[in-house]
């Protein structure tokens, strides 16, 4: 379809008749995302609101699409990368994400955490390092004043503001112990989620809460949280899980938090992002 052609199409959008609307924008999205920039100019150059929301929904529908099977296929991926599985989360929000900064910025914790390492430290002195450089230099913190806002769950906003859950946190904190090939990992405790520095599987030396600044604390903890939960330990809430729970965690927790600010359209969706990785 030439350029002329889909300018034609575009300027039907505001079309009455459903039906036709329907046909005009199946045929648009057919095209796939190469149509997206046509349709931005068609929105900045058009003064029909029924036409520019029109744009916007199909615009979302497509950048819905990507971000779907961009999903789907970090599943299906033998890594399952935690970063870019962030990533492709943040997407749903920020479709235009800064992915260089992302992982400049992780680059950059693992240099100055890097520099201040050695072979002699103990398990205890890596974590004391690694929260100096993240804390303290370079000024990440938990949102506790509005912990449950969308946006500490997007981690292009994590990166931008230093701020974040213990999710999105911990995303980074995980990212930069793998270059390091230091051995920390996300543990998916209800209600919460913590770290854990072990060297060997199950054989946990102690706990992370990056939500507080990186202390340090023991499985007598979690059994105390869990008891104030009601809820019955189990093997799970004590060990090591892997990036797929971690990206499963934080879309769950994305999912309550529009549901609590009454966005049920993004909840349903993010409800499909859900079922991608449960299926």
């Amino acid at each position: 379809m030439s350029d002329k052609e889909l300018k034609a199409l575009i300027e039907l959008l505001d079309d009455p008749d459903n039906a036709v609307f329907d046909e005009i924008k199946n045929k648009i999205i057919s095209i796939g995302n190469d149509v997206i920039p046509h349709l931005e100019d068609a929105w900045e150059s058009s003064l029909d609101v029924l036409r520019q929301e029109r744009i916007e929904n199909i615009i979302h529908h497509l950048q819905f699409e990507d971000v779907k099977k961009a999903l789907s296929d970090w599943k299906n991926s033998p890594e399952q990368d935690l970063i870019q599985g962030a990533i492709i989360v943040a997407k749903y929000q920020y479709p235009d994400i800064d992915e260089e900064l992302i992982h400049k910025t992780i680059n950059q914790l693992k240099q100055d955490t890097w520099l201040e390492l050695n072979e002699n430290l103990t398990a205890l002195e890596q974590v004391n390092v690694l929260n100096r450089i993240f804390f303290e230099i370079h000024g990440f913190h938990g949102n506790t004043k509005n912990i449950n806002s969308p946006k500490n769950s997007f981690i292009n906003n994590v990166v931008e503001s230093k701020s974040g859950n213990p999710i999105t946190l911990g995303i980074l904190y995980i990212s930069v112990c793998k270059l390091l090939n230091i051995p920390i990992y996300g543990v998916n405790v209800p209600a919460h989620f913590v770290l854990a520095y072990s060297e060997k599987p199950n054989d946990i030396l102690f706990y992370i809460n990056l939500f507080n600044k990186g202390t340090i604390f023991s499985k007598y903890d979690i059994d105390n949280f869990l008891a104030q939960l009601k809820l019955s330990p189990k093997a799970s809430y004590y060990i090591p899980c892997d990036n797929l729970t971690i990206i499963q965690r934080l879309i769950q927790h994305l999912v309550f938090t529009y549901d609590n600010l009454g966005y049920l359209d993004k909840k349903q969706e993010l409800e499909q992002l859900y079922d991608i990785l449960k299926t």
